[in-house]
């Protein structure tokens, strides 16, 4: 039994959103949700709960703190729905390494623009190639899960902007251009890949395009 819909989220604002100068100090797994972020958090939980209503609903989430902290405030939502949760390291941000000073971070995220997004593997970090790689793992442990007899109406994954990006060049047979081409979502947005009467999923929102 597949899902009715399979539904991805970005983690609500943090304290590196808000400062990128944290990214110095605290490391990227510890990062917390801002004020805003709990705030972003709750709301999109509320939309979620519109969304499936009474349905169920399985979690799997990052285990990063900002991204914990988001599902604790949906939850608040949608509680009730949800049979299990889990968490799963391959749903993770990007790997950067380890502590660097901004100015590094700033020069190592241009030079990832300059080459590739995709394929720049980042200084004793990861490429987004390597991210595409565990979250392709990923989805051979979520289709098994399908394979449950009473697998619930809805998967929802709590996770990073860049990893989402890569879910769906993963799910969608994308290119590395189209892949390239599209933006992060904002923080506590979700889109939604949908069941069809064909037994094909079809993705609901799209995300922008660079310009």
């Amino acid at each position: 039994m597949r899902p009715k819909r399979i539904i991805l989220i970005r983690h609500g604002n943090s304290e590196g959103n808000a400062d990128r100068e944290r990214y110095a100090t605290t490391p990227d797994h510890a990062l917390n949700l801002t004020p805003e972020g709990e705030k972003q958090a709750f709301t999109a939980g509320l939309q979620l709960k519109e969304l499936i209503g009474g349905e169920s609903v399985r979690v799997y989430l990052s285990p990063y703190a900002r991204t914990r902290q988001t599902y604790q405030q949906i939850s608040l939502s949608l509680g009730g729905n949800v049979d299990k949760v889990f968490e799963d390291p391959r749903l993770r941000e990007q790997d950067w390494g380890h502590l660097r000073p901004t100015d590094q971070n700033e020069e190592i995220s241009q030079q990832r623009d300059n080459f590739s997004t995709f394929y720049y593997r980042i200084p004793d970090g990861e490429s987004g190639a390597d991210v595409y790689d565990r979250i392709s793992t990923f989805l051979e442990t979520m289709h098994r899960d399908f394979q449950e007899p009473d697998y619930p109406q809805n998967a929802l994954i709590v996770t990073h902007g860049f990893a989402m990006r890569l879910f769906l060049m993963r799910w969608f047979h994308w290119s590395v251009e189209e892949f390239e081409n599209l933006r992060n979502p904002r923080n506590c947005q979700f889109v939604v890949i949908e069941l069809q009467s064909d037994n094909h999923y079809k993705l609901i929102d799209n995300l922008k395009r660079r310009q």
